[in-house]
């Protein structure tokens, strides 16, 4: 496989990665504000349940669960550094095949 290839194929793989950081990112942004907001309706209707003498529940909406946003951040994290690496030994194995012919 020429060094090239293997030069793009890091790249890419590691453009890939830091695409699902960004994702898992706003995932967890967005789960973190979405279970804020749920915590803060249940609140106030159970304070309302208490003004009235009776207790309401509401079901809460299933919000993105933060846990697997953490392991899909992990995963890229992993994705991005063996990514580094693959660049970084086609950098290496490039500057010897340069050492070589000069």
């Amino acid at each position: 496989m020429p060094i090239g290839a293997v030069f793009n194929a890091g790249v890419e793989g590691f453009n890939r990665a830091q695409q699902d950081v960004q994702q898992a990112t706003v995932n967890i942004n967005r789960a973190t504000i979405d279970q804020q907001s749920q915590q803060e309706l249940q609140n106030e209707r159970q304070l309302q349940g208490a003004n009235t003498g009776e207790a309401i529940t509401a079901p809460v909406a299933e919000t993105p669960r933060i846990e697997e946003e953490i392991v899909n951040l992990k995963v890229a994290e992993f994705a991005a550094k063996a990514n580094a690496k693959t660049i970084q030994t086609a950098d290496e194995v490039l500057g010897t095949i340069v050492d070589i012919r000069a």
